[in-house]
């Protein structure tokens, strides 16, 4: 089924979705390196997470490293590509996670979203949104909706005319809009995404 039939019937995501062709979803083949990847961008623009990414590579000769690899690199290596000392250890905290307990599609397949949440939120310097983000694009789950991101919210907040004041009740009302938007709340995240970075009226209250 395309999932903008079903989207489409919640009347403010239609306006978004409008006549655009349909998103897609992939799976990327080395999750340790997606993993690695989100956690190196964290808190960092797009342009200087690239930087650190091909940096990284680099190290590597250009080829994304097995976990092995990864473990087997010093600290002050990754440190010297830009990392801090806490990135540079959850990098490697990945890599032997990798290692010990397997994370590959094989593995992740037989998980549905909140396993697979449960399972890589063990490792330290992994949290709920670095694994959403895993589950949307690198394993290509078409149903996470990723609550805490805070490029959705504010999009919701435009959108739906929310207030976030209170935020139990704020909450409430995310998971109750995007309940509707099951079992494609991958795509609905997309749009909101896409919506948000050219709604002009979201665009001057960054300003």
């Amino acid at each position: 089924m395309d999932y903008r039939l079903h989207l489409v019937k919640d009347k403010k995501l239609k306006k978004l979705i409008g006549d655009n062709k349909p998103l897609q979803l992939s799976k990327q083949k080395d999750l340790h390196y997606y993993l690695i990847v989100s956690i190196m961008s964290q808190q960092l623009s797009t342009k200087v997470a690239e930087t650190i990414r091909l940096r990284f590579l680099a190290l590597y000769k250009g080829l994304v490293p097995k976990p092995e690899e990864i473990l087997s690199t010093p600290l002050e290596t990754l440190r010297s590509i830009g990392l801090s000392n806490a990135k540079a250890r959850y990098v490697q905290n990945v890599a032997q996670f990798a290692i010990d307990n397997g994370m590959d599609h094989k593995t992740l397949h037989k998980m549905d979203n909140e396993a697979v949440i449960t399972c890589l939120t063990q490792i330290k310097g992994v949290g709920r949104w670095t694994a959403e983000m895993l589950l949307m694009f690198a394993l290509g789950r078409e149903d996470v909706f990723a609550i805490d991101d805070w490029g959705v919210q504010n999009a919701m907040i435009h959108l739906y005319k929310l207030d976030r004041t209170d935020k139990k009740a704020f909450r409430e009302d995310l998971l109750r809009i995007s309940a509707k938007w099951s079992p494609y709340r991958t795509y609905a995240c997309m749009h909101l995404w896409r919506w948000k970075d050219n709604s002009p009226k979201i665009a001057a209250k960054k300003k």
